[in-house]
């Protein structure tokens, strides 16, 4: 009796191997390309601005240091989500985004929303010693950041870099980035670039 396709396909590693690389690509486009397409996912939302020259070197400082291992920047669009941080997150918040931070890994809450939420002083003091602010806080202190000085070595090529990716940078922001954080520390950049997140969305 001759084996049906299937126990064919079962009994064989290779073919069974094959047709699953298929059928997960065929999922992926079916998930992905009506996504190109669609202007939301591809239109900054009203109000969204690029990051100031500090803001940005406050970005880079942010996964230098590893924060995305431990905090997400994207709320899912459930009721538990929403009541704890905000409005979920949209695709026209992350539009210039290179790379998105969006992530997955929820040791610390999400800090989608976290702009404005507290005042620089409680960022300071979270950084320097989160326990002292969060006693149950199991976040390391990163006092170094207030002691490295920027020198604006790269943040005009940053900038740069960025235009070429679409973001909207004028001629007079490349011009004026190294100057705007030269003598700035880097925990006044990482609390600049906390401050902006979220809160384009109104």
């Amino acid at each position: 009796m001759s084996k049906n396709h299937h126990e064919k396909i079962e009994k064989s590693v290779s073919l069974l191997g094959i047709f699953t690389v298929i059928a997960i690509s065929f999922g992926t486009l079916v998930q992905i390309t009506p996504l190109m397409f669609m202007e939301e996912t591809k239109q900054p939302i009203d109000g969204l601005k690029p990051y100031t020259a500090l803001q940005m070197e406050g970005r880079d400082i942010f996964i230098r240091e590893g924060c995305t291992n431990c905090h997400s920047q994207m709320i899912r669009p459930f009721r538990a989500e929403v009541e704890r941080y905000g409005h979920y997150s949209v695709a026209g918040e992350s539009v210039w985004e290179h790379p998105f931070l969006w992530g997955s890994k929820r040791t610390g809450p999400d800090l989608a929303r976290v702009g404005e939420r507290y005042s620089d002083d409680w960022h300071y003091a979270h950084l320097m010693d989160p326990r002292s602010v969060v006693p149950q806080s199991n976040m390391p202190g990163y006092p170094w950041l207030d002691s490295n000085i920027l020198d604006g070595k790269y943040t005009t090529r940053k900038l740069e870099i960025f235009r070429g990716f679409g973001v909207p940078y004028t001629d007079e922001d490349i011009a004026g980035a190294a100057d705007a954080v030269k003598g700035k520390t880097e925990m006044e950049a990482l609390i600049a670039y906390l401050q902006s997140l979220g809160t384009a969305l109104k």
